[in-house]
């Protein structure tokens, strides 16, 4: 559970590409056992943050949101740990995570929409949260606007109870 402190703290990323490449150097850094929470709206960045970590992680892809199956495995091709992707968004509670019996101690796991419910699967985890632009007045973009490629912001903290 070592990540370079360089990653901790809020940054700018100012594009896709560039967020995908922050994920290969912060995957390349993790092991079995670390969980990652992450906490964004729509559009932030999250499955591409994900693609990124599952690349320098050396599992086998495509990495895309599991939205619809919940959890998806990545088994790894090069020895490492595999990654479990896990959305949690149509999950009504933190008992209904506990059900999905994640693979906590050999694999790393990164739970999209966690916080406030995967925090008693773990005494310590990654707590990143990823923000995008809104529109005028504060209000949020429209569908169109989700994928443009405009800057987040990303932020990372270790958390230990």
């Amino acid at each position: 559970m070592s990540i370079d402190p360089a990653f901790l703290g809020r940054r700018e990323v100012a594009t896709s590409e560039e967020m995908e490449r922050l994920g290969v150097r912060i995957g390349e850094q993790l092991e079995a056992g670390d969980l990652l929470i992450l906490t964004g709206p729509l559009g932030a960045g999250k499955t591409t943050f994900t693609r990124g970590l599952a690349e320098g992680l050396g599992v086998r892809g495509p990495v895309q949101s599991p939205t619809f199956v919940i959890a998806r495995t990545h088994p790894s091709l090069v020895g490492r740990a595999p990654l479990v992707h896990v959305d949690a968004s149509r999950l009504g509670s933190s008992a209904e995570l506990d059900d999905l019996d994640l693979d906590l101690t050999r694999s790393v796991v990164v739970i999209e929409w966690g916080r406030g419910m995967a925090e008693d699967l773990a005494d310590a985890w990654w707590d990143i949260e990823l923000e995008r632009p809104v529109g005028r007045d504060g209000d949020d973009l429209d569908a169109s606007e989700l994928d443009a490629d405009v800057p987040r912001f990303f932020t990372m903290s270790r958390v230990e109870r």
